[in-house]
């Protein structure tokens, strides 16, 4: 009888196998995986620039669509010389019939536009949100964050949070991916590992990130056209930054210990990068050396996350145009309180290079296929 439940049980676990990954398997022939054919809504921004420049390098993409809504009939090389060279589609506005063309659309578009297309996705599709719109798992936090109503409700539930290192092949799962922000990323991929094991002191977490001025998109020239964007630093959104909502979501699911942090981002006057801060007091009878072996273990096998030497001084200049995050533990005049320095490059490891490294994840590719810049 336990022989024949066994069974059945095998039988399930295959079967479950098949219905999840049908498309997947449709992609494969004779050891070999065809191109994904691939559109990209929002392809004129920063992070949508970047996304082309990094899927043209990728060996199983090819890029069907381009999609805007400003820039149609241009070529993409018109935002980035760089591609003049290469051979792309023509922008186009976005037309749900592309959807029958493609296996992966990636929306790098203005907050609620991918909640639209998500309504309108066919069995085969799989959507990649860079921006906010599948980030929160309540409609009711998207509207106190985002101040508009959620239009596509049902997918939220069928949506994944996916920050790589932390959900791993659990987005394989989920046709709906929604990627981090740049600044949760290069908070959440030290805090969680810390959290998680109990180690840190949930109600007094302090957070100073500073970014390129990149990360507030093309608009941001005319924003800041009267506050002198290129010689001068700006804290933006104090107390109150969309970012934490999504820091607290994710960090509550790691422990029963009431969260309490402050998190403030500041524009600073170069174009990419990301250095967040973090001022942390250690748990009773926790060591230095526990926080730093935990990090060490917990990243081992995350390709693109590396723990540095104790007290290592970093800055986004060495992570620029990678898809890396770098972090460092370092002390403090207080034996219970340290320091982490984490840094990354918004456009990539905090935006594109993310999003292609969940598509190798859904998809089966190796977890640096177009990511080796």
């Amino acid at each position: 009888m336990k022989e024949k439940n066994l069974e059945e049980k095998k039988q399930e676990e295959v079967s479950s196998f098949l219905k999840d990954n049908f498309f997947l398997i449709l992609n494969c022939y004779n050891n070999k995986m065809r191109k994904l054919n691939v559109l990209v809504a929002g392809c004129t921004g920063y992070i949508g620039v970047q996304l082309i420049k990094l899927l043209i390098r990728h060996k199983y993409v090819n890029i069907k669509y381009l999609c805007g809504n400003s820039s149609v009939g241009k070529k993409i090389s018109f935002y980035d010389k760089s591609l003049k060279s290469k051979i792309l589609p023509i922008i186009t506005k976005f037309n749900k019939k592309y959807l029958n063309e493609v296996d992966l659309i990636f929306t790098a578009l203005p907050n609620g536009e991918a909640q639209e297309i998500s309504n309108n996705l066919l069995l085969k599709n799989t959507l990649i949100d860079l921006a906010a719109d599948f980030r929160l798992k309540k409609s009711s936090d998207y509207f106190n964050w985002y101040k508009t109503k959620h239009k596509s409700v049902k997918n939220i539930k069928k949506s994944i949070y996916a920050l790589p290192e932390i959900k791993g092949n659990e987005i394989k799962k989920y046709n709906i991916i929604g990627c981090p922000g740049c600044y949760p990323t290069s908070i959440l991929l030290p805090l969680i590992p810390l959290i998680k094991n109990n180690l840190i002191d949930t109600k007094n977490i302090i957070i100073d990130s500073k970014s390129g001025y990149s990360g507030a998109g093309r608009g941001v020239h005319k924003k800041y056209k009267n506050k002198n964007l290129y010689d001068s630093l700006s804290a933006y959104g104090v107390g109150f930054h969309r970012h934490n909502s999504e820091i607290e979501q994710e960090l509550k699911k790691f422990t029963k210990d009431k969260i309490n942090f402050i998190f403030t981002p500041h524009l600073t006057p170069m174009f990419r990068g990301i250095l967040s801060t973090i001022y942390l007091d250690l748990k009773s009878n926790v060591t230095f050396h526990k926080i730093k072996s935990t990090l060490t273990k917990y990243h081992t096998k995350n390709f693109f996350v590396k723990i540095l030497n104790s007290n290592t001084l970093i800055s986004t200049n060495n992570v620029i145009n990678t898809n890396y995050c770098f972090i460092s533990i370092c002390k403090t005049r207080y034996k219970n309180k340290i320091i982490i320095l984490s840094s990354l490059d918004n456009l990539i490891k905090g935006g594109a290079g993310q999003a292609i490294q969940n598509m190798n994840i859904k998809f089966n590719f190796k977890s640096n296929e177009g990511l080796k810049i």
